[in-house]
């Protein structure tokens, strides 16, 4: 069976299609690295993702959390309750609005992005190491120049 398209959309087109594909096989192989990697610390990518806000942007509603992980509501209350349940943040009231808390990060959450961060940081520069600063410049640019068109 001859599984080659023998159709064309056109040149630009099908250019377009071969590197959103080819984007998404790259964002896959380091979503895979990073969850065996959070794997080792008992981690899921959202507890991590909400760990990682927390850590370096502080105490946050759950609004914000759930926008700057862009998670949805249902997911960010199952993740925020496993997170409370095993020590690594909790709540607090918010003092401009006593309906709703503020999530901050605790000091065993803390010791747990502090040993994951490091690691992860370096994982990714050495994942663009293939790249030279200024091939890294310009793929930033380029991908920040699409995302605002869209």
């Amino acid at each position: 069976m001859n599984t080659k398209s023998l159709v064309s959309y056109g040149k630009r087109t099908d250019k377009s299609m071969k590197t959103i594909i080819r984007i998404e096989r790259i964002r896959s192989k380091f979503h895979n690295r990073l969850v065996n990697y959070l794997n080792t610390f008992n981690l899921t990518f959202n507890q991590f993702k909400v760990l990682e806000v927390l850590y370096h942007r502080g105490d946050l509603n759950i609004s914000s959390i759930t926008k700057l992980t862009m998670s949805t509501p249902g997911n960010i209350t199952v993740v925020v309750k496993n997170l409370k349940r095993d020590g690594w943040i909790t709540t607090i009231s918010d003092p401009e609005d006593k309906r709703a808390s503020i999530l901050t990060i605790t000091q065993k959450g803390i010791e747990v992005i502090e040993k994951v961060f490091p690691n992860h940081a370096k994982n990714l520069k050495t994942s663009l190491e293939v790249l030279s600063d200024k091939e890294l410049d310009t793929l930033y640019e380029l991908l920040n120049k699409v995302y605002k068109a869209n």
